[in-house]
């Protein structure tokens, strides 16, 4: 399946699922509840992205400056704006997705596993 067509399909299905998740969540603690949870997740995730980014931010300018292609802190530190973008986005599904991706082992492991999917399928020059 296509790029393209797994984020069409994302974009359809992740609003009705978080809307879901807000009612079910809502009904069982209340509005207030769940707004401050959403809030809340929403700080926690813009502080952890900020200074594991500016972690990443200098393993990138180390191995630039030791001649070395950083190839990992790319990966990461893309994995780590992905992780931002979901976080500020309300809602339980993203916030769960944004915190994996947020897991410096989690993301080595989708690292690891694009490398494997791709390495045969991208011609380097």
């Amino acid at each position: 399946m296509r790029p393209v067509s797994i984020l069409f399909i994302l974009f359809i299905l992740i609003p009705p699922i978080e809307i879901g998740l807000f009612i079910a969540v809502g009904s069982r603690i209340g509005l207030w509840a769940t707004l401050g949870i959403v809030l809340l997740t929403a700080v926690i995730g813009a502080s952890l992205v900020s200074r594991q980014g500016r972690a990443e931010l200098a393993k990138l300018q180390a191995e630039f400056a030791a001649g070395q292609f950083p190839a990992k802190p790319l990966v990461h530190g893309a994995m780590i704006l992905v992780a931002g973008a979901v976080l500020i986005t309300p809602g339980f599904l993203t916030d769960a997705v944004g915190f994996a991706l947020l897991s410096p082992q989690v993301r080595e492991v989708l690292r690891k596993w694009g490398v494997r999917r791709w390495s045969n399928r991208v011609t380097v020059l």
